[in-house]
């Protein structure tokens, strides 16, 4: 029988070394930065039972457990976020078993729930970071998690694991760091941004910058930019359903009589589902955190920012490692096209991959829902190097 991980309490890893800076890859060295982070299970005595999860885009450091509390974050700590996002697949005889795995997730450089971010307080001014925060890439986000596991002395990850964009940073992660990863875990992700993702991103990011109240990013005394931000997660949300799920999910909703900004009255579930989903994302997140990891999402480039030549250079480092890439057969943003290409690549490159497509009616988000599709083959992956906790 499985078990919930309980009550969970975020902890802050403060860097703050101005004779060894956070290089970026485009803006200046960052001295002195937080992440926010949570751990689930023991470290063993070696400290080789590590396993790094990076969250998807607008995920946070809170991937199991209840958290109702985490200081800071200006209201952005909403219900909807309380319960850990992969619940079903952390804690004691899950896919991400915490009796001998120890877990750890932080939130990304650059997000909104307590790591330093655009909406955090720069200590050299004393005011929101705002706009004037640095331009991030994935790798940027990638060397930050590295500062965290120096800071905690693990020295080599048992796995990487990271679905959706999360699954860039893993990839990063064992192809910039090899010697550090055993085991790499992507989930309905892919080697590169595609077009779709592009053209998808770039009406998210004009979506919000066309909101009169994002002003450039300088929002924070005043209006907040909610309409353009809601509009940019509708987007971004018909993505990560399928079109089957949206219409049964649409079902329950009431269809308002009311416009809800001119002349047109809505007539169908859908839109109220729509709408309400932008209405509620829009308290628990930031614009310009958004904007940021967009940014880092259009320029994200695996082989460059792991100081690669091309694809095949890339991961010729990574023919010691393990990877078990996982395809969702009803993803319309990852869809199994652009795992088919990752697998080329590895075995192309003769790294051990073994390649799983699950089944689902879900879209992206049967990574987040179905954790009984993904559990066996994580746990055989996982366990089968006879790592035992101690």
């Amino acid at each position: 029988m499985s078990h919930s991980i309980g009550k969970t309490q975020t902890r802050f890893f403060e860097y703050n070394d101005p004779a060894s800076p956070l290089s970026l890859r485009v803006g200046d060295p960052l001295a002195r930065f937080t992440l926010a982070y949570e751990m689930y299970g023991r470290m063993n005595a070696e400290k080789s039972n590590v396993i790094l999860l990076f969250h998807a885009m607008t995920g946070s450091h809170h991937a199991a457990g209840i958290n109702t509390s985490v200081p800071g974050l200006d209201g952005r700590w909403t219900e909807e976020v309380h319960e850990g996002w992969w619940n079903g697949f952390i804690g004691p005889e899950k896919a991400l078993d915490t009796r001998k795995f120890c877990i750890l997730c932080a939130n990304y450089l650059g997000g909104c729930y307590g790591s330093t971010g655009p909406a955090s307080i720069n200590p050299a001014t004393g005011t929101y970071w705002g706009p004037s925060f640095p331009v991030l890439r994935m790798s940027d986000i990638v060397d930050s998690q590295i500062k965290l596991l120096d800071h905690l002395g693990v020295r080599q990850l048992h796995a990487v694991v990271g679905a959706s964009i999360g699954g860039f940073l893993s990839l990063l992660t064992a192809t910039r760091y090899p010697d550090r990863v055993r085991i790499v875990l992507p989930v309905g992700t892919g080697a590169e941004t595609t077009i779709y993702q592009r053209i998808i991103n770039f009406e998210q990011v004009n979506a919000i910058e066309a909101d009169p109240n994002f002003r450039g990013g300088d929002y924070y005394a005043g209006t907040r930019p909610d309409l353009g931000l809601a509009l940019a997660r509708r987007i971004a949300h018909k993505t990560f359903v399928s079109l089957d799920a949206l219409r049964e999910r649409a079902r329950t909703e009431i269809v308002s009589q009311k416009p809800p900004y001119g002349w047109y009255e809505m007539n169908h579930p859908v839109e109220s589902y729509m709408l309400h989903q932008g209405e509620k994302f829009v308290r628990r997140f930031d614009a310009n955190s958004y904007l940021r990891i967009l940014d880092a999402w259009q320029w994200f480039d695996l082989a460059a920012e792991a100081g690669a030549r091309d694809f095949k250079e890339l991961f010729q480092r990574c023919r010691h490692q393990e990877f078990l890439v996982f395809s969702i057969d009803s993803d319309l943003s990852f869809p199994p096209q652009e795992q088919a290409k990752l697998v080329q690549l590895l075995k192309r490159a003769r790294v051990p991959v073994m390649w799983i497509t699950v089944h689902s009616d879900k879209g992206h988000d049967a990574f987040l829902l179905e954790p009984r599709l993904f559990t066996p083959h994580i746990h055989q992956v996982l366990n089968h190097s006879g790592l035992v906790a101690s």
